[in-house]
């Protein structure tokens, strides 16, 4: 299943498929796309950046355009919402959904949510209405999709809100932490020490500690480990590059400084994880 909006002349274009047809498979192939994965039928298997994902049934996964993503044709039971940012731009529209740093670039792995029955029921309507959307060809068919979309990415926001470890941080706490992440996004390769990003937003790296503390598991500078090592795991498994390659790119004047930092972390040297991976896809 594969329906499809687009316009030549904005380039934009927003899709809803199951994945499970040669012509979407393509586009998890294809660069600069955002992908909204519904488990909405039964549980599946998917890749992401090299890595195996097991999603529940009821369960949401946010993609990036950085997310490199494999789902298995012949997978069912899944819907999926995929879209470019000229159909949609998150961070041109950051006000009306406040997703950015949060749904999307909000970790270094995708956020995932669960659906309780309500949400799943407010989900399906969604999902009746969009596939009304595509069957209607008209002027106002983009603005419709776009709106739908709004909606579905404001209740998931809410969604995940919800399952905070404190859900009644603030908004402008909130704000905090995905600026936080969104800077980690932008100077990862260059900055990898909390202080820098504390400087960049005017506050102290005990109160980035605190706030962290009520938001989740993950202290500000693992969001930078994580970051980095996301990176450095997706260069070794999909680029042709050597070790000393990608530390420079990461940052890191010397090579062995990378690999002692990956081997901390992983468990093994970078050289092994990679030479891991491509035998296990033998």
């Amino acid at each position: 299943m594969k329906l499809e909006y687009s316009t030549i002349k904005d380039e934009d274009f927003f899709i809803l498929t199951d994945f499970n047809c040669q012509p979407s498979q393509v586009l998890l192939h294809q660069k600069g796309l955002y992908k909204i994965v519904w488990c909405r039928d039964n549980a599946a298997s998917v890749l992401v950046d090299g890595y195996q994902m097991n999603i529940e049934r009821d369960q949401v996964i946010f993609c990036t355009p950085l997310n490199i993503m494999e789902v298995p044709l012949g997978t069912t039971g899944i819907i999926s919402f995929v879209f470019n940012k000229e159909f949609f731009c998150i961070q041109t529209h950051d006000e009306q959904v406040s997703c950015n740093g949060f749904l999307f670039f909000g970790s270094a792995q995708p956020q995932l949510v669960t659906l309780s029955e309500k949400e799943k029921e407010h989900f399906s309507m969604l999902l009746y209405f969009f596939e009304e959307d595509f069957s209607i060809k008209d002027q106002l068919q983009g603005e419709m999709l776009r709106s739908l979309l709004k909606r579905l990415l404001i209740l998931s926001t809410r969604t995940v809100k919800k399952d905070l470890p404190q859900p009644e941080i603030s908004n402008a706490q909130m704000d905090l932490i995905r600026q936080y992440n969104l800077l980690v996004e932008k100077y990862f390769r260059e900055k990898h020490q909390v202080k820098d990003y504390a400087d960049l937003l005017f506050k102290s790296p005990k109160t980035l500690s605190n706030l962290f503390h009520k938001y989740g598991n993950n202290t500000p500078l693992m969001v930078i480990h994580q970051r980095i090592l996301l990176e450095a795991k997706r260069l070794l498994l999909y680029a042709d590059k050597t070790t000393e390659e990608i530390a420079f790119d990461l940052g890191y004047k010397d090579a062995g400084h990378f690999s002692k930092f990956f081997k901390k972390n992983e468990g093994v040297s970078p050289s092994l994880f990679k030479k891991n991976k491509m035998t296990s896809k033998k």
